[in-house]
């Protein structure tokens, strides 16, 4: 609710902030407590709407109201108990209110009870006339549950009854979205255009679910629709340019980037997309000169400094890739997948050492890919850390218990080692799973491959 400053409600906030300027105490019917604490709430001035409560509650001690507004300030500030203990003294005194039964819900909400938050939330639907609402919170309880049919269902109920509700028809395509039910999306979405046909978030969200579809030249128009209703909509030039993209009209796909940054503060996103469909154009420096103010505009955002990697290393112009994935683990040295890249690139420049550490660190922080723990171990064994080789193998062996590639190499490994008997089981367990990858053995380890208890195996095998 936004209060003007001439009207009742702006004039009663303005009066109530003079009020604790001045130090002097002044008198508020409880309807203008109403009208500021509410005010204040919707504002998130949580420290002014404290106040407001407790003088509007010192100023008339029996308004159910505003002692429900304390209620939802306990509830705010997690103290379920003395909220639990409030509700319960007012539903004794008022126990037709609605509100009761949802600042009740919304401790069980809060405490993961949502059955019971739906239970009452229907006993409330039965007291109140704002249904609309009501129904919306019934709804966010089952996406709670992870229930989107009854979600959507909710939802649908809040917008029938206010088709303006632009947050109820969002969360029933997410609905739709988590349910992979795009073409009933589309039915809904087509009827709700029949009766709202300027909405451009309808447009814009039937574009995105014909996208998904890959059906882009339906997406396309459904977008143009959306610019129609709105030309302001920086969301439906963005996915507009995305769909241009697809069909490979990167230079209109740019305009409809470029629209964007003059419309609003620019986007790490528009910036990489306009880098993207100029490095598809051949303009290179253009393409670096987007991809690195996505960079600075979001230094967090991966697919920025991935773009420049790959870039580069498209170009086989691996220092440069070198310096940018450097910038990279700089910022966020918890990337798991920026120390991939990192040991990749120090590979190709034969920087062993480093790539060695770079696919250790990202397997410390969860890239367990077969070929993380592949690479690095021929790394190792090219260091000759044996030991460490042999303690990758058996690591990437628990993720991967019967992937030949692991096994010939432990065999291998263990052979050099010394370790013929358990060289030889790892052999035998290679064999049984794939006999033409023995390649990996002899390739690997020449030496060990001539071995006589290597040899014996393969004879046995082939006799």
């Amino acid at each position: 609710m936004n209060f003007d400053l001439n009207n009742d409600g702006g004039l009663s906030i303005k009066k109530f902030e003079l009020m604790l300027t001045s130090n002097r105490i002044g008198f508020f019917d409880s309807d203008e407590f109403d009208e500021i604490i509410e005010h204040y709430l919707e504002e998130g001035k949580m420290a002014l709407a404290r106040k407001a409560i407790q003088l509007g509650i010192s100023q008339h001690p029996t308004s159910v109201n505003l002692k429900l507004f304390k209620a939802e300030i306990y509830i705010f500030d997690n103290q379920f108990p003395q909220a639990e203990q409030l509700l319960q003294e007012l539903f004794e005194m008022e126990p037709q209110h609605p509100e009761i039964y949802i600042q009740k819900a919304n401790i069980f909400s809060k405490t993961e009870r949502h059955d019971q938050a739906i239970e009452l939330l229907k006993k409330a639907l039965d007291l109140t006339l704002d249904h609309a609402d009501v129904y919306n919170l019934i709804g966010m309880e089952f996406l709670f549950l992870d229930d989107y049919s009854n979600a959507k269902v909710n939802f649908m109920k809040c917008l029938e009854l206010d088709d303006t509700d632009d947050s109820a028809l969002y969360n029933i395509i997410y609905c739709f979205d988590f349910l992979e039910e795009h073409q009933q999306a589309i039915d809904f979405l087509h009827l709700y255009l029949d009766k709202n046909p300027y909405s451009e978030v309808a447009w814009h969200q039937i574009g995105k679910q014909y996208f998904d579809l890959k059906m882009y030249e339906k997406a396309l128009s459904a977008f143009e629709f959306a610019l129609i209703s709105d030309d302001q909509f920086i969301g439906a030039y963005l996915e507009k340019g995305k769909v241009l993209e697809k069909l490979g009209r990167y230079n209109e796909a740019i305009e409809n980037y470029q629209i964007t940054l003059t419309l609003d503060d620019p986007t790490s996103f528009a910036y990489l997309r306009l880098g993207k469909c100029f490095e598809k154009l051949g303009v290179d420096d253009k393409a670096v000169a987007y991809y690195n103010q996505c960079v600075q505009e979001d230094p967090l955002l991966d697919k920025g400094w991935l773009a420049l990697v790959h870039f580069y290393t498209n170009r086989l112009d691996y220092q440069n890739a070198l310096d940018y994935i450097e910038q990279a683990t700089d910022i966020d040295a918890d990337n798991a997948l920026y120390w991939t890249k990192y040991a990749d690139i120090n590979t190709q420049l034969n920087f062993i050492e480093e790539a060695e550490y770079g696919y250790r660190r990202a397997l410390e922080l969860g890239n367990y890919e077969l070929s993380t723990w592949i690479k690095r171990a021929d790394l190792l064994l090219h260091l000759g850390e044996i030991d460490s080789a042999v303690s990758t193998l058996a690591s990437g062996l628990d993720f991967y218990p019967e992937e030949v590639a692991l096994e010939y190499r432990l065999a291998g490994l263990y052979f050099k080692k010394g370790a013929i008997l358990q060289g030889s089981i790892h052999l035998q367990n290679s064999l049984k799973i794939n006999t033409k990858q023995i390649a990996i053995l002899e390739e690997l380890f020449p030496i060990e491959y001539q071995l006589p208890e290597v040899q014996q195996l393969l004879k046995r095998l082939n006799s």
